[in-house]
């Protein structure tokens, strides 16, 4: 296994031209700020349907401007649009495709946009990189491909039954990405997140993540709420373990790890009660001013996988992958992050909003 130190390390040694697609979202812009600082050129690409350019300022401002536009561009483009595709991978070495309309409730009430988002657009990229020459092709995909299949700890090979266009979407994302692997040559990696978290990560909205959502009704003194009886269970996985997985599987020299698909997590299995109450515990430590009602149960959301926890077992050996942030320690940061930029968890007229 590598450190994620030695992993940076190694991508710095050689500076090339990297994609990013969703590059102003949460896990796109992570992606973009690690290579910047690794001396990297990065293109990235986004439609700003579902963000604002909040994260790619806050980066501006930590990097430098001069280093930011020395190093990034940005381009505004859908990535269902093929010739912006063609485009943007035109003398690319790597893409990092993470662009995607992320939500299983989204994609119930709009199966059509999910599939364009989320199936032809990444289409439109498999086959833009065949035409640019694009070295090699790493993908976002997701534990919900998982389905029903009961078996945990999730293992790559055993799948069950989509339970969303979301997960279906994904699923036939890997299908393509394995078919142009063999048809075209395309070397392609695709990596199955586990609830990915972490600062930057949108505290507002509907369909914001169970971590944000949790601190924003601390915020603003509401209760918690659960969907179902607080015993499905996630596997958490901090945002850096996917900056990790991203560059190792960009510059891997295992020819047997090109066409496969991996899981990316944690490998911790916690229920949304201990979530609950490892942040009522968080708060009652560091702001016991801050008062955590009981939670408030709601009636469980349609086709969400009631348990996902990952075997990581394939990653570690293939690409030694070494997660560098446990559940707990990248929770600490993140709860941080969201105080920090808020000024303190006893401000009464906080604007939330962590991303």
């Amino acid at each position: 296994m590598q450190s994620f130190e030695s992993v940076q390390q190694a991508v710095r040694q050689s500076t090339k031209t990297w994609l990013v697609t969703g590059a102003a979202g949460f896990i796109g812009s992570h992606l973009v700020e690690h290579l910047i600082l690794l001396d990297q050129r990065v293109i990235g690409i986004d439609n700003f349907s579902s963000s604002g350019m909040e994260r790619l300022n806050s980066i501006r401002g930590r990097v430098g401007s001069s280093r930011y536009a020395e190093s990034f561009e940005l381009v505004e483009g859908d990535i269902c649009d093929f010739n912006r595709c063609l485009s943007v991978c035109s003398d690319v070495d790597y893409v990092l495709h993470q662009a995607a309309m992320a939500s299983v409730p989204r994609s119930l009430e709009s199966p059509l946009k999910s599939h364009g988002s989320n199936v032809t657009g990444s289409l439109n990229l498999m086959w833009a990189s065949v035409q640019k020459d694009v070295k090699r092709f790493v993908f976002a995909s997701s534990s919900a491909v998982y389905g029903d299949h009961p078996e945990l700890p999730n293992i790559e090979e055993n799948i069950g039954r989509p339970l969303s266009p979301y997960a279906l979407d994904k699923y036939i994302c890997e299908l393509y990405a394995y078919n142009f692997f063999e048809s075209h040559q395309l070397e392609t990696i695709g990596l199955r997140y586990f609830n990915v978290f972490g600062p930057g990560q949108s505290m507002q909205g509907d369909y914001a993540a169970v971590i944000p959502s949790f601190v924003r009704g601390v915020l603003q003194d509401r209760p918690l709420q659960i969907y179902g009886d607080g015993c499905a269970s996630r596997d958490f996985c901090y945002v850096d373990n996917v900056v990790q997985a991203n560059l190792l599987s960009a510059i891997t020299a295992s020819r047997q790890s090109l066409g496969q698909v991996f899981n990316v997590s944690s490998a911790e299995r916690v229920t949304v009660l201990e979530l609950y109450e490892t942040i009522r515990d968080y708060f009652a430590a560091k702001h016991p001013q801050k008062h955590i009602a009981p939670p408030l149960h709601l009636e469980p959301r349609l086709a969400e996988v009631r348990h996902s926890f990952a075997n990581i077992s394939k990653i570690v050996d293939s690409l030694g992958y070494c997660p560098s942030h446990s559940f707990a320690q990248g929770l600490g940061l993140t709860i941080d992050s969201c105080l920090q930029q808020q000024g303190g968890a006893d401000n009464p007229g906080l604007s939330l909003n962590c991303g």
